[in-house]
């Protein structure tokens, strides 16, 4: 059976990556969920997948990584989404962790690229050890050097190998680059059935993003991915 991940919770019903949209993903069955996380000034792991607030909320200038926990928690991420959503704000790792079920596969994704957050990864492992949290989680990031971080760091964690560029033979990437990759995770537009014969004969799993539409799905698995991130319901809990 494919493992689909709601990517940033359920984003067509709340805001994405918010608690709202996290716990309507875990409602509507999603067995894995996908999260992006970075900085605060006062090296806080946030849950965005942007580096700035703009789209969330235009009033707000700079960078996440300019603000810190407390004032972030005073900035507004739902009115824009709807009224519904008004006083909705960012959340940490440690809040999303606090009603995950274990059960529940987690990919987080660690947002290096363009802005690199240095010592990232030692914080992220630290938050995880101290929850309980080191089983059924997948690190992934575009950074491939923030990946060799983690595994210098912390060798048994599952590594997903981010490309969003179409690259020749990222399988051999991958095998070539002396990390000990789990998943590699394409852009799905680039995904046929040689790409994933080529990373299944090396050994790696496959997880494409991002999956919307049930034809290009049932396409995929007919390939035989693993799985895909999607912003779709209907995919969560297949």
């Amino acid at each position: 059976m494919a493992l689909n991940f709601a990517h940033r919770g359920s984003l067509t019903e709340a805001p994405e990556n918010t608690l709202p949209s996290f716990q309507k993903a875990i409602d509507h069955g999603a067995r894995a969920l996908e999260l992006d996380v970075q900085l605060t000034k006062d090296n806080r792991l946030v849950i965005c997948h942007d580096h700035k607030f703009t789209r969330f909320n235009k009033e707000v200038n700079g960078l996440i990584k300019d603000y810190t926990l407390s004032e972030i928690k005073q900035i507004d991420v739902g009115a824009a989404f709807s009224e519904e959503f008004k006083g909705t704000t960012l959340i940490t790792l440690e809040e999303l962790l606090a009603i995950c079920p274990d059960d529940i596969m987690l990919n987080i994704e660690i947002k290096n690229i363009p802005i690199i957050y240095d010592g990232i990864e030692r914080i992220l492992l630290d938050c995880l050890k101290e929850h309980d949290r080191m089983e059924n989680i997948i690190i992934s990031s575009f950074d491939h050097v923030a990946l060799a971080n983690v595994q210098e760091l912390a060798p048994k964690m599952e590594l997903g190998m981010l490309f969003y560029y179409r690259i020749l033979r990222a399988w051999e990437y991958a095998k070539n680059s002396g990390l000990k990759i789990s998943s590699i995770h394409p852009n799905q537009v680039y995904v046929d059935q040689t790409f994933v014969q080529e990373c299944k004969r090396l050994g790696y799993k496959i997880f494409p993003y991002t999956v919307n539409t049930g034809e290009r799905y049932e396409e995929l698995v007919g390939f035989g991915v693993d799985g895909v991130f999607s912003n779709s319901v209907e995919m969560f809990g297949r």
